[in-house]
C-alpha cells in the first residue's frame, strides 16, 4: 500500500497527465466546432516545447469552390504582420543600417512637420500620436491605399493619387506629443514598411521575402501584391450574409502592407515562432527589445499591459496579436516561458478568435495533449 500511495503521489504531482491531455483536446474540439463543415473555416496549431501537439485544419477556405482549408492555406495575417515589420526594422538595426532613435522624417522626408519628434521607436511602439489613416481617407474614397499613400494622407489629407478628389484637407494636428501616450496606430506600420524599403535598397515583399521567409523556409508565406505575385494555397475572406456566407476578400486599405498585408499559414508559423526562442534570425538583443515593454503609459486596452515591438504583453508572460481585417480574424499567442504558442487563423468576419485561442492555451497549460499531431488531426 504504501508503493501505491507513494506513485498516487507522484501523479497528482505531474503537472501533464492522459486525463489533463484529453481536457485539452476537448476544449480544441470545441472552439473549433462553428468552423467545422461547409462554412469559412480555421487552421490551428499549437506548439509546445517545439513540438506540434495539435495541428488541425477545419472547414473552407473558399466556400463558393468548396475547397477545405489545410494547414498550409495561406490566410490573410492582417496586424499579425506587424511582428514582421518590427522584425524587418530591427533586422536592419542590428546591422547598423538605421537606428531606432532615428527621426522618421529622416528617412521619409516628405512627411508634415508635425511629425518632427516622432522616431521609428515611437511608430513600432504606437507612441507617435500620427492620425491612423484611415481616419484621414474620405468615406466616398473608391481604389487601393497603398503604403506610400499614408505619407500622402498624414502630409495632405488625401491619398497620393486621387484624382477629381479636390484640394486636401492639410496635415492633421498629432492626437498628442511623441513619446507622452499610446494609441494603436496603423499608420506606424506602414511608414515603418516604407523606411525598411529606404535603408535597405530593397522593395517590402522581398525584404521579406530575401531576409525572413526564405531564411526560415517560410517558402509559400508573402506579402501580397495585386497584379505582381500570388498567394499559393490561398483562404478567401467571407462575411456572414443573412443564412449563409459571401466573399469579402478585399477593401481600400487591403494593398497597405507594412500593418497588415502578410498571407501565411500554420505550418509556416510554426517555423516563425521557433525562430523566436533563437538568434538564427534575430539576436538576443533584439528579441528582447521587441518582447519586452516600449510603453510608459496605460494602453487602454483589455489584456494589454503594454506593446513591445510588434507584439502585445499581457501581465501573465502572454506575447499576443491579433489581426483582423475585411473577411479575416487571426491571433497568435506565446508563453515562452512555458514554450507554448497557440495560432488560430480564419477566413470569416466572426467570430473574433482571441476567447477562443486563449481558452484553449489556457487548457494547455494545465495539461497536455497525448502526443504530437498526426494525421488524424487534419480534417474538415
Amino acid at each position: 500500500m504504501r508503493v501505491r500511495s507513494a506513485l498516487l503521489v507522484l501523479l497528482a504531482a505531474l503537472p501533464w497527465s492522459a486525463a489533463s491531455g484529453s481536457d485539452a483536446m476537448a476544449e480544441v474540439d470545441a472552439q473549433l466546432q462553428r468552423y467545422t463543415g461547409n462554412v469559412p473555416g480555421a487552421a490551428l496549431l499549437v506548439v509546445r516545447d517545439g513540438e506540434p501537439v495539435v495541428r488541425r485544419a477545419v472547414g473552407l477556405s473558399d466556400v463558393a469552390a468548396g475547397t477545405a482549408v489545410t494547414p498550409s492555406t495561406n490566410f490573410r495575417l492582417a496586424s499579425v504582420s506587424k511582428q514582421f515589420t518590427a522584425a524587418s526594422v530591427l533586422l536592419l538595426a542590428a546591422e547598423g543600417r538605421l537606428r531606432l532613435d532615428d527621426p522618421v522624417r529622416r528617412w521619409l522626408p516628405a512627411l508634415p512637420a508635425s511629425a518632427d519628434g516622432v522616431t521609428l521607436h515611437h511608430l513600432l511602439s504606437h507612441t507617435s500620436g500620427l492620425h491612423d489613416y484611415e481616419d484621414l481617407m474620405a468615406a466616398d474614397f473608391q481604389g487601393q491605399v497603398r503604403d506610400a499613400d499614408v505619407v500622402c494622407l498624414l502630409a495632405t489629407g488625401g491619398p497620393c493619387a486621387a484624382p477629381g478628389a479636390g484640394p486636401h484637407a492639410g496635415p492633421a494636428a498629432p492626437y498628442f506629443a511623441p513619446g507622452t501616450a499610446y494609441r494603436y496606430s496603423n499608420s506606424g506600420y506602414a511608414l515603418l514598411a516604407l523606411v525598411v524599403e529606404q535603408a535597405s535598397g530593397m522593395a517590402y515583399p522581398e525584404f521579406l521575402r530575401a531576409r525572413i521567409f526564405a531564411p526560415l523556409g517560410m517558402d509559400r508565406s508573402v506579402a501580397f501584391v495585386d497584379g505582381v505575385n500570388e498567394v499559393p494555397g490561398r483562404a478567401y475572406g467571407h462575411s456572414a450574409d443573412g443564412g449563409g456566407w459571401r466573399r469579402t476578400d478585399q477593401s481600400t486599405t487591403s494593398a497597405v502592407l507594412g500593418d497588415g498585408g502578410i498571407y501565411s499559414s500554420i505550418d509556416a508559423l510554426a517555423r516563425w515562432d521557433a525562430a523566436l526562442y533563437d538568434d538564427r534570425l534575430l539576436p538576443d538583443a533584439s528579441r528582447a527589445l521587441a518582447f519586452s515593454a516600449q510603453t510608459t503609459t496605460p494602453t487602454g486596452e483589455a489584456d494589454v499591459a503594454a506593446y513591445g515591438y510588434g507584439w502585445r504583453l499581457d501581465g501573465d508572460g502572454l506575447l499576443w496579436h491579433s489581426g483582423e481585417t475585411m473577411g479575416f480574424r487571426n491571433v497568435m499567442l506565446r508563453w515562452p516561458d512555458e514554450r507554448l504558442t497557440v495560432i488560430l487563423l480564419s477566413n470569416r468576419n466572426d467570430p473574433e478568435p482571441y476567447a477562443a485561442a486563449r481558452a484553449i492555451g489556457e487548457a494547455f497549460r494545465r495539461g497536455s495533449a497525448a502526443g504530437p499531431a498526426n494525421a488524424d488531426s487534419v480534417r474538415r
